[in-house]
C-alpha cells in the first residue's frame, strides 16, 4: 500500500472561526475557490493545504479559518479580472445592477459601483443600458444574495413560495 507523505503533513482546514484571530498564515483564493468547501490550495507561503470545511458559506477576505491543531490562516480575496461600472447616476446603476441580476450574475455592489467577473457580452449588455465597464484587475466579493449565507434559516427550497411575476410592461 502506498501512502502519499505529502498528505500526511499537509495542513487541513477544518474549521470556521466567527472573529477574525491573529493568523499564522495567509492564503489567497479567487472567488470560484472560496465557494467551495472541499479544495487543495497553496498558501501564500507557498505549501499546500487542504480546505475540509462545511459546505455553503463563502469565504470573505479577512475571514479566519484553523486547523484541528489551532493553526489559523487569515484568507484573501485574490485580484482577479473584473468589470466594474461606476455612476453618479443611482437610477441608471441601479437597472444596470437589476439586469444583471436578473441574469444570476454574481455581482459586488458597492457606492457608485458594480463589479461582476469580466465577460464581454455582459459588458456590451452594460453598454447597451448606458454606462461603460472597464475591465480590471480586482479583488471580488459579490453579494450573498437573498437566501445566502446570512439568511441560511430562510433557504430557497425550505419552505414554498410562489413566484409569479407581471409580464405587462
Amino acid at each position: 500500500m502506498l501512502i502519499n507523505i505529502d498528505c500526511l503533513t499537509m495542513l487541513k482546514f477544518t474549521k470556521r472561526l466567527e472573529t477574525a484571530e491573529k493568523a499564522d498564515i495567509t492564503m489567497t483564493l479567487p472567488f470560484d475557490q472560496r465557494t467551495k468547501g472541499r479544495l487543495k490550495v497553496v498558501l501564500d507561503n507557498g505549501e499546500e493545504a487542504g480546505l475540509f470545511l462545511d459546505r455553503g458559506p463563502i469565504l470573505r477576505g479577512d475571514d479566519c479559518i484553523a486547523t484541528d491543531d489551532g493553526v489559523v490562516a487569515k484568507i484573501k480575496a485574490a485580484e482577479e479580472t473584473v468589470s466594474t461600472v461606476s455612476s453618479d447616476n443611482a437610477l441608471l446603476l441601479s437597472r444596470v445592477c437589476y439586469h444583471l441580476g436578473n441574469r444570476h450574475t454574481p455581482l459586488q455592489i458597492g457606492d457608485g459601483f458594480a463589479r461582476y467577473q469580466h465577460d464581454h457580452v455582459l459588458d456590451d449588455m452594460v453598454r447597451g443600458l448606458g454606462l461603460e465597464p472597464v475591465c480590471e484587475q480586482a479583488p471580488f466579493e459579490p453579494e450573498a444574495g437573498a437566501y445566502g449565507e446570512h439568511h441560511s434559516d430562510h433557504a430557497h427550497g425550505k419552505h414554498s413560495h410562489g413566484h409569479s411575476h407581471s409580464h405587462a410592461h
